[in-house]
């Protein structure tokens, strides 16, 4: 059987993910697209093998050869495509954020638990599916450290690109350290608190760069995050957990010692594409097996929810310049 997926969004992440379906997913072909830059969508379509393409991502939804749907358009737009997958009754991969605020996530959450017919929704937090994560969890899960007291992460950026702002620095960046340190200790965050130290003259113009996040667990854990998206060298991501008898960190990802004129050197990774590109093609994998299956298992609408609800608490931190509470509505069952 293959899953016939139509995806919303044909920029950098909706192209990517239509070429992985081609060249690196099993079961599964893209038979329609969408994207206001039609000629975009047209190269795209192409590429898959010759999908239709619609103009209006809801028509894409409405499309009755179209099985499962992959989100990947702007934030403010994921809302409605959530929305419209749910009653259509069709699996739905959305790349985060899930929707820009906690109250649009709510809905999305609240609709998907009112339909009764168990969990369509998938949110993409692919570092779940990164082999390193997936390493550092089992040695949580198995108990090796005892209980965990500490996280650090770190997360710099090369550089961005124009209109990001300290918004985009928490909500496009940071949530995805939320997102791991709840996965990884399965624990909510209930506080925030953000500092940020003097400003690096290579940051754009207008952002604050970098900021130090340190959240706070239901339980006590605190998780510091460096976020610094203008550090100039490279890609970085790193993670250690501190349990009380030894700690667990991220592995380096795998890259050739090259030694040459007095020096020992490994490449850094340019972008989030190529150092987790593992990590998205078991992303997609997981869904489809999933939607074809019909039992969708990665991170829920309600992990969408909680991690934009922390990533606001991080921006009102921001601007009240205080530790600012995490709010979370009851879980619904679905969501057990």
């Amino acid at each position: 059987m293959t899953l016939k997926i139509g995806i919303i969004g044909t920029g950098v992440m909706g192209g990517d993910h239509a070429r992985r379906v081609a060249t690196g997913v099993s079961g599964a072909r893209v038979v329609a697209v969408s994207d206001p830059d039609t000629g975009r969508a047209e190269r795209v379509a192409g590429a898959a093998g010759g999908a239709r393409v619609h103009a209006d991502g809801l028509a894409l939804v409405g499309d009755a050869e179209v099985e499962a749907v992959l989100v990947a358009s702007p934030p403010d737009t994921h809302e409605a495509y959530a929305l419209a997958c749910v009653a259509a009754g069709k699996p739905v991969l959305c790349e985060k954020p899930l929707a820009p605020t906690a109250g649009a996530c709510l809905r999305v959450v609240e609709a998907e638990a009112a339909a009764g017919g168990g969990r369509l929704v998938q949110v993409g937090f692919m570092r779940r599916y990164d082999e390193g994560y997936l390493a550092v969890k089992a040695a949580l899960d198995g108990g090796l450290l005892g209980r965990p007291l500490l996280v650090h992460c770190v997360h710099r950026n090369a550089g961005v690109g124009p209109g990001f702002t300290g918004g985009t620095i928490i909500l496009d960046s940071v949530v995805h350290e939320i997102d791991a340190a709840r996965w990884l200790l399965g624990q909510e965050i209930a506080a925030a608190t953000v500092l940020a130290p003097r400003r690096s003259a290579l940051a754009p113009e207008g952002l604050d760069d970098p900021q130090l996040v340190l959240l706070e667990t239901g339980a006590g854990v605190l998780v510091d995050v460096e976020i610094f998206v203008s550090c100039q060298y490279g890609y970085d991501v790193r993670c250690e957990v501190v349990g009380e008898r030894g700690t667990v960190s991220l592995p380096e990802p795998a890259e050739a010692l090259v030694r040459r004129q007095g020096l020992r050197a490994r490449r850094v990774s340019g972008d989030w594409r190529r150092r987790f590109a593992g990590a998205y093609r078991g992303e997609l994998q997981a869904w489809v097996d999933g939607a074809a299956r019909g039992g969708i298992a990665g991170p829920s609408a309600w992990d969408g929810y909680a991690a934009t609800a922390a990533a606001q608490a991080c921006m009102a931190a921001v601007d009240a310049r205080r530790r600012t509470t995490v709010e979370l509505a009851p879980r619904p069952g679905l969501y057990a």
